[in-house]
């Protein structure tokens, strides 16, 4: 029996409608504190706020009774999808986070939470001796409050502070990253101690052995959560997109084991937001996860759980119990020393151990000092355990709030005097340029083979895609799927075939694939269709004549593939065969643009690579007056100069060696010939869409007699 069913039909009307109007409330106030200028998660928290006892619900009692729960089981089942909002936040944060951009700052990050942790805990500890026995619930616990004390000052929201850092668009700034980081690590020791001290709030015996034992459950956690857990994760992704044929079934998924990780952690005494924060990141890790994937969960966890999670933390807030003239002070008092502590302790720490500079030392600080509604879950548990009174209870929950609410306007503020340096800002543009990049998005790919009984060994076949992929792996996770149809029953010898032709290929994530059907076409097809972002083609043994291009079947696919595709025209090139000079031609389509796109990408992985963009203006004005032939043509050169600028532009902000040259002749197809030629072009790259009409595949005279005319392999990149 669920929950749902086990609660009176009264209590889930009451839930309906509390979140109903919740998330109502929380996005209009987020809309308007967008306007404001403010990260939409001050309105989300407000709107809690103004709702709950604070204010609506304590001027109209009849509309507190449908806000408020009345009840343990209507809190219960708030509390439940409050939860969920929590862990949703927590695995959209898991997926945003770059492993190796943290371990580029591990130095800092380290530096910030010790200094966090570790100044914020002893402000706390002093703070508590020095508060009125009236906040203490026990006072001949007193060293047990004190303790408490600490551990609340210590914690960081990390929700909170992963959604500011969205709303600020500072995840992927070098700071936001170091700041999640740091974050975690924050909290993961918080929760340490706060095991601690509940283990001495409920009389148990707290020896080494306990404190060992609770540490190694966090240490085991994480090193099985990546091995074991990332090879079973990376199983269960394979398995489901390979042979569950359901809508959406990439994003059940990952739903189901956010939940189940979220399970683990919360049996191991840890919190389940832990779980949701780890099983994101390892989802994060898998270059075959598609894009779109994370944008719908970004779509679920932003538009609604995340809101209903700060609403219900704003609404638990009652500000009519502190008005009194102490308990105002001390509530300031309060957020103060947690204000403080947290800043000092993290400034602190960047500077001496990280080695940062004034302003992005305080960023730290601004940043780590929500509390949010991590530190009310820690005060419900210090009230549980008889270790708070109300009052303090109601102290800390407004200190959670007020830092949650100060720490956007604070980081804004700080973030305006912390230059960007060289890299960071190189990275960053060329991470907004990669949003547009087709090839950027591309990190599966299904290759096609043909069985083939030959030696490897005497042959160079797939050489020149294995060269391509390779460095296009260099710079972006690749997963490469080899595949075949076996057919005659062989399906044993095409698995040893693939196996061994794999060897050939460098790629992070390499899968081999056999099928036995009789249709070759259909088959690829079929897998093409299993969330691949690219299908290359391989069409070394090309027979051009008036019924094909290339082949029937690379004709075939090539026309009804659902998704880009390359083809690769590469003569059996050597083994040693490396594209240190590349040529892409464009006429400004957006497709020749691609095809600059992939160039550039398969180049920036060797700064010996180079990119040669070449567009040809073609002159065949014979029969047209002087003055329309000079306008006419002086427009086209403009024209030409103003997409070779953006294309230049492209070249260096993916730090790639570019040329561009604008060229004057009749014939595209011969001035592209003798610039091979005359400038010993390793590959060429052609950017087209298919031109539907036939079952033949035409990509256009020009390409086909490029491809006719070409002494070096050339790539067909057809979006």
């Amino acid at each position: 029996m669920d929950i749902f069913s086990a609660a009176p039909h009264h209590d889930v009307l009451m839930l309906v409608i509390q979140v109903g109007i919740l998330l109502l409330a929380a996005r209009t106030l987020g809309e308007v504190a967008q306007r404001l200028g403010q990260p939409s998660v001050v309105g989300e928290i407000l709107a809690g706020i103004i709702l709950g006892p604070s204010l609506l619900s304590s001027l109209f009692p009849e509309f507190g009774h449908l806000m408020i729960p009345q009840n343990e089981v209507q809190g219960y089942l708030l509390e439940t999808v409050s939860l969920l909002g929590a862990m949703f936040l927590m695995l959209i944060t898991g997926l945003e986070t770059d492993i190796k951009l943290i371990k580029r700052h591990a130095r800092t990050a380290i530096g910030v939470s010790f200094g966090g942790i570790t100044i914020t805990f002893a402000t706390g500890f002093l703070l508590g001796q020095y508060l009125p026995d009236f906040l203490v619930a026990d006072p001949d616990n007193r060293l047990i409050f004190e303790l408490f004390v600490a551990v609340s000052m210590s914690i960081s929201a990390i929700p909170v502070i992963a959604k500011v850092l969205m709303d600020l668009d500072l995840m992927r700034r070098d700071i936001g990253q170091t700041i999640i980081a740091a974050g975690m690590s924050d909290d993961t020791t918080g929760w340490i101690l706060l095991s601690i001290v509940a283990g001495l709030a409920s009389g148990e015996a707290v020896t080494a052995g306990t404190v060992l034992q609770i540490v190694g459950s966090v240490v085991a956690f994480m090193l099985l959560s990546f091995t074991l857990g990332r090879w079973f994760v990376r199983k269960l992704l394979i398995f489901v997109q390979d042979e569950v044929e359901s809508t959406d079934r990439l994003l059940t998924l990952v739903v189901v084991m956010m939940f189940v990780w979220g399970a683990v952690t919360q049996a191991l005494n840890l919190e389940a937001v832990l779980g949701a924060f780890v099983v994101g990141i390892l989802f994060g890790m898998m270059p075959r996860l598609p894009e779109s994937v994370i944008h719908n969960l970004e779509s679920v966890a932003l538009a609604i759980f995340a809101p209903i999670f700060f609403a219900v933390a704003g609404l638990k807030v009652n500000m009519l119990n502190l008005l009194e003239p102490t308990l105002i002070v001390i509530t300031l008092l309060v957020i103060a020393v947690a204000t403080l502590g947290k800043i000092v302790g993290t400034y602190f720490g960047a500077r001496v151990i990280g080695g940062k500079d004034h302003w992005s030392a305080l960023s730290f600080g601004a940043g780590l000092n929500a509390r949010g509604a991590m530190e009310i879950i820690i005060a419900t548990i210090g009230l549980n355990l008889g270790i708070l009174a109300q009052d303090m209870f109601s102290i800390i929950v407004v200190m959670a709030m007020a830092t949650s609410l100060m720490a956007p306007s604070a980081l804004r503020w700080v973030l305006k005097r912390v230059e960007i340096g060289t890299e960071e800002e190189e990275r960053l543009k060329k991470e907004e340029m990669e949003e547009e990049s087709l090839i950027a998005g591309v990190h599966r790919i299904l290759l096609p083979v043909r069985f083939r009984s030959d030696d490897l060994d005497e042959l160079t076949i797939q050489s020149v895609e294995a060269k391509v992929l390779e460095l296009l792996g260099q710079e972006s996770e690749l997963s490469l799927t080899l595949f075949t149809v076996a057919r005659d029953n062989n399906e044993e010898k095409c698995e040893e075939y693939l196996d061994k032709l794999s060897e050939y290929f460098n790629q992070d994530e390499m899968v081999t694939k056999v099928v036995a059907e009789q249709n070759i076409g259909e088959a690829i097809l079929d897998e093409a269709k299993k969330d691949y972002e690219l299908l290359v083609l391989g069409a070394t043994e090309r027979q051009t004549n008036s019924s094909h291009l290339f082949s029937p079947l690379i004709d075939y696919l090539a026309r009804v593939a659902p998704c880009p595709t390359l083809i690769v025209q590469g003569f059996k090139a050597s083994e040693r065969w490396s594209p240190d000079r590349i040529l892409v031609p464009t006429n400004g389509s957006e497709a020749a643009r691609n095809a600059v796109d992939l160039g550039l990408s398969i180049a920036k992985s060797d700064h010996r690579h180079e990119v040669s963009i070449l567009n040809v203006v073609v002159d065949n004005y014979a029969d047209t007056p002087y003055h329309v032939r000079k306008f006419k043509k002086d427009n086209e050169i403009d024209i030409a100069k103003s997409i070779m600028e953006d294309l230049q532009e492209m070249g260096e902000a993916m730090d790639v060696k570019t040329e561009t040259v604008i060229e004057r002749g009749e014939s595209p197809e011969q001035a592209i010939y003798d610039f091979t030629v005359d400038n010993e072009i390793d590959l060429i790259i052609l950017g087209t869409n298919v031109r539907p009409g036939s079952h033949r595949l035409y990509l256009g005279h020009r390409v086909e007699t490029i491809l006719e005319q070409s002494p070096c392999p050339v790539l067909i990149l057809n979006t």
